[in-house]
Parts: structure tokens; C-alpha cells; sequence
């Protein structure tokens, strides 16, 4: 199915990972949201689960590892063009992961990638999407990224 002017809503994933207290943004290389900050992701392919696909993501756009994808959110992401017409509809199935490993190296779909802490996050020019999906779970990754933080101090925090 073609991206631009789709027939359909398209099925994608974003995957929100977090080391300590700081979150992977990535600044987005290709439409839609070209130049805009996001958390990494992209389409489920067929027959490939939504679990399958940000995992596989993860590794293809930033060189790491990740583990356990456990849903937070979904988002519905409509574009229109200056006509009112569908130029992009994708239905976005946000995980929260665990970093397993790797190091941090984007591909050529990503312009730059950064850990960010959380209370700069809204600072950066965000998708309207990801902007709306980081007000409402704010207060969830501050948990997250607390509860990792404590976790570090007791034993690792990985290198990435």
C-alpha cells in the first residue's frame, strides 16, 4: 500500500525508549514530519506482528537493541494537503521497550538522534502527533524514567 494517499489508514509503531531519566528522539529525514522530532518507529509489514516490527525498527533506524514491548498509546495520525484531501493516515501503536543494547548509530531515514531528558523534551519541534502522545504520557514516563533511574544506582546503566 502506497504512504501518500493511502486507501487505507496505515498500521505503524513508535517505540519510546528511555535511559535513565532521558528519552531517544530522533529528527525524522523523510515525510511525513520531515526535519520534526519523534521517538523512532515505522510501518508493521505483512505478516509481522506490531511487537516484531518495533523491535525490528529499532535496530534498522538506530543500531540498538531493545526487548519487551509493552503498549502505552495509540495514536491517529491524519495529514491532509492543501486541498483537504488524506496525503497520510497512519494508526501508530506507541511501546515502551527496554534497552538491551547496542550503540546508538541512525540511518539515513534519520537526520540526528538524541537522548533527551524528559523535562526538555517538549522544548524540541515535535511532530503533532508525538507532541500530543508526550502530553498525555508525561506523567507516566516520569515514572518510567524515575524508576530507571533508581535501577541504575543499584546496578548498571548501559552505555549507549
Amino acid at each position: 500500500m502506497k504512504r501518500e494517499y493511502p486507501t487505507h489508514p496505515m498500521t505503524g509503531v513508535g517505540a519510546v525508549i528511555m535511559n535513565s531519566r532521558k528519552l531517544l528522539l530522533v529528527k525524522r529525514g523523510v515525510e511525513p514530519g520531515k526535519g520534526k522530532w519523534t521517538i523512532p518507529g515505522g510501518i508493521v509489514e505483512l505478516g509481522e506482528t506490531p511487537e516484531e516490527t518495533v523491535v525490528r525498527e529499532v535496530i534498522e533506524e538506530c543500531g540498538l537493541e531493545v526487548e519487551n514491548p509493552a503498549l502505552i498509546d495509540v495514536v491517529n495520525n491524519v495529514i491532509l494537503d492543501g486541498e483537504g484531501k488524506i496525503k497520510y493516515h497512519f494508526v501508530i501503536l506507541d511501546f515502551l521497550v527496554e534497552l538491551k543494547g547496542g550503540k546508538l548509530n541512525p540511518n539515513d531515514e534519520i537526520l540526528e538522534a538524541k537522548w533527551v531528558p524528559l523535562d526538555e523534551v517538549d522544548k524540541y519541534d515535535l511532530t503533532r502527533s508525538f507532541r500530543e502522545f508526550f502530553e498525555r504520557n508525561r506523567d507516566l514516563l516520569e515514572k518510567v524514567g524515575s524508576f530507571l533511574e533508581e535501577e541504575a544506582g543499584s546496578s548498571h546503566s548501559l552505555d549507549v
